[in-house]
């Protein structure tokens, strides 16, 4: 019999997006769209067997950063690896575009410390075969990709590409170069950007420590730029914040909103300086939400961890002298070093010359340092610390935490909660999480590569969260799904994708929840220039497809790439049809 699908997945537990329960359906897809979902009596070219799995939406994620590697790999991982479909990237002000030829080095100093991805694989990797931002998206675009990924307006790229060294110094833009900033974020949009990107957190330097250009940009030009926004009809704002004087801060949101009318959506977690002002933020959205401006939050559902190892960007010892001669070794000849009796002794008698806060208070903080078993624990009790291990059994818990990443040949790793685990849980994840003003996001897929791998995040949304919890309130599948799927899509206007019904993407999960397991982060260097990266794997995703086709099967890529770059916003099937 001649088949009367392209693809049908048979059998399985449908969690369609829409945040019902879960049902057994089976889901044809033709011509890269979801063609029905329930009793399919006719055959696919193609079938899926499952069974025993759920079938979810392709996850969209709205907070990524592969600007970069989106012009030199045509495989967006970790994110593809972990159920991802759609991804979007130019978060943060941060971006490739637009960038004059005599800027590029400017320009990768500012990504290699934000984003901390070495210079010299940006150096390699960028072809730099653009100028503006609409060329920018046009050389992205001619490569295929395992997913789909949207882009943004980066502020940082913008500001110094219009006003050059003063941009790059902070110095208060004039209103020709407002105007200006306000033209090309016009045009970016009219190309097809997503929308516009902006940071104002001093956690953001360039990879020589001076701050991000955008840090102090004064209301007229955040205003002026979003403004541009609004009279293209079209476009996102995203904000990342310190929010110190927030009363003034949220103005300035607020103002964007209400003069341009387009959506912003401002990254939030738990800090533990001020572990309850994250709460105050969220009353200021709901205000907002109540007065009818559209601001959300974007959270995540674990720590944002820092990940220290011999083999990775710090460690507990990384600024004491003794290091300085490690690290300037090959990675081998390090490895093998940090094993010796000798150089243990010398390591753990020295003591750092000079401290900043930051690493007064992160690479010594024994008591929120924990070991990064496989599968980690993103929710370790405190009787998991180093401190607390080393207590229990009488030793140094500097000796402890050289003793654990020395094992595995050196390349044993620590995970330093900094972020949403002040109290030693995930509760303010979990009351984040299930306000109406939020939606996930933060993993950061592409970016922080020898410091943080928090582009898993979908992955443990479906196990802790749904799963395996156990110092908490678990989430109901449907609401997961929901929240990362269809939820992400509206946020910032992809109406086509994140639910499973006719006439939507056929971007899609079939997952075996029960066996679904994320495993500890390695160390690859896969990267232009033999660049390092952090890469983590999971098992249990037993296919994603995107537009139709099987990209990545029990955690293996097939080699299918019908990722595209979407430009702009995505009418519902429905609306499209209509129109």
């Amino acid at each position: 019999m001649d088949a009367k699908h392209d693809l049908v997945i048979r059998g399985g537990t449908v969690v369609d997006g829409s945040g019902v329960k879960p049902f057994e359906a089976d889901v044809a897809i033709d011509g890269g769209v979801i063609a029905a979902v329930g009793d399919v009596a006719g055959r696919g070219a193609e079938e899926i067997d499952a069974k025993g799995r759920i079938v979810t939406p392709g996850f969209v994620d709205i907070h990524t950063h592969y600007d970069g590697q989106a012009s030199w790999d045509r495989h967006l991982t970790p994110s593809s690896m972990h159920g991802v479909t759609t991804a979007v990237m130019g978060n943060c002000g941060v971006g490739s575009a637009p960038c004059r030829a005599e800027d590029h080095d400017r320009l990768i100093r500012l990504m290699e410390g934000v984003e901390d991805i070495p210079g010299a694989v940006l150096d390699e990797g960028l072809p730099w075969n653009w100028e503006s931002l609409p060329e920018y998206l046009d050389a992205v675009a001619s490569i295929p990709h395992d997913i789909d990924f949207a882009a943004q307006v980066p502020h940082g790229a913008l500001r110094v590409y219009v006003m050059g060294q003063r941009g790059a110094d902070r110095e208060p833009a004039t209103a020709e170069d407002i105007a200006e900033m306000a033209r090309l974020a016009r045009e970016g949009v009219e190309a097809g950007a997503l929308g516009f990107s902006t940071s104002r957190t001093l956690n953001h330097r360039t990879s020589d420590g001076q701050p991000t250009p955008t840090l102090t940009a004064e209301a007229d030009e955040l205003v002026g730029i979003a403004n541009s926004l609004g009279a293209a009809g079209r476009g996102v704002l995203q904000v990342v914040s310190d929010l110190k004087d927030r009363e003034e801060e949220f103005s300035i949101f607020r103002r964007m909103v209400t003069e341009s009318g387009r959506p912003l959506s401002v990254s939030l977690a738990q800090n533990a300086r001020a572990p309850e002002a994250w709460r105050t933020t969220l009353d200021m959205i709901g205000q907002a939400a109540a007065d009818g401006l559209p601001i959300r939050a974007q959270v995540c559902g674990r720590p944002v961890g820092i990940i220290f190892g011999f083999e990775l960007t710090m460690n507990p010892f990384c600024d004491f002298p003794a290091w300085d001669r490690a690290a300037a070794l090959p990675v081998a000849e390090r490895l093998k070093l940090v094993q010796t009796d000798d150089f243990r002794r010398e390591l753990l008698a020295g003591a750092p010359e000079k401290r900043s806060g930051f690493a007064r208070h992160t690479l010594a903080d024994y008591d929120n340092m924990f070991p990064l078993g496989d599968p980690p624990d993103y929710e370790p009790a405190p009787d998991r610390s180093i401190g607390a291990m080393a207590a229990r059994q009488g030793v140094d818990p500097a000796a402890l935490a050289y003793e654990m990443m020395a094992a595995d040949h050196g390349r044993g790793m620590l995970y330093v909660p900094f972020l949403n685990f002040a109290g030693r849980d995930l509760q303010p994840s979990f009351d984040m999480l299930t306000d109406p003003n939020t939606v996930p996001g933060l993993g950061d897929g592409g970016a922080h590569v020898g410091l943080i791998c928090d582009g898993s995040f979908p992955t443990t949304m479906l196990t802790h969260w749904t799963r395996d919890r156990k110092r908490g309130p678990k989430l109901d599948l449907e609401w997961v799904i929901k929240a990362q799927c269809r939820d992400t899509a509206e946020a910032v206007g992809l109406l086509d994708r994140g639910l499973l019904r006719p006439g939507y993407r056929a971007d899609l999960n079939v997952i075996d929840h029960a066996r679904l397991t994320l495993h500890r982060p390695e160390v690859l260097y896969d990267l232009p220039a033999g660049g390092r990266r952090l890469m983590q794997r999971a098992s249990g995703y037993d296919a994603t497809i995107v537009a139709g086709q099987v990209t990545w099967r029990d955690g293996e890529s097939t080699g299918a790439l019908p990722g595209r770059l979407i430009r702009g916003a995505q009418a519902a099937p429905l609306a499209r049809s209509a129109a």
